[in-house]
């Protein structure tokens, strides 16, 4: 019974350490992707 326990303690620490790597990651794709269209817009504002 105590090697399931570590098995199910270690998928599971495993799991919150992808999840909260996925939001890290998507939150600095957001914010390239916002940085990037207010660049595009300063470009824009320039050129009028």
């Amino acid at each position: 019974m105590g090697d399931f326990t570590g098995l199910v303690l270690f998928v599971l620490v495993g799991a919150v350490f992808c999840y909260i790597l996925y939001g890290v990651i998507r939150a600095g794709v957001r914010d390239g992707i916002l940085q990037a269209d207010e660049r595009r817009a300063k470009r824009s504002e320039g050129l009028n």
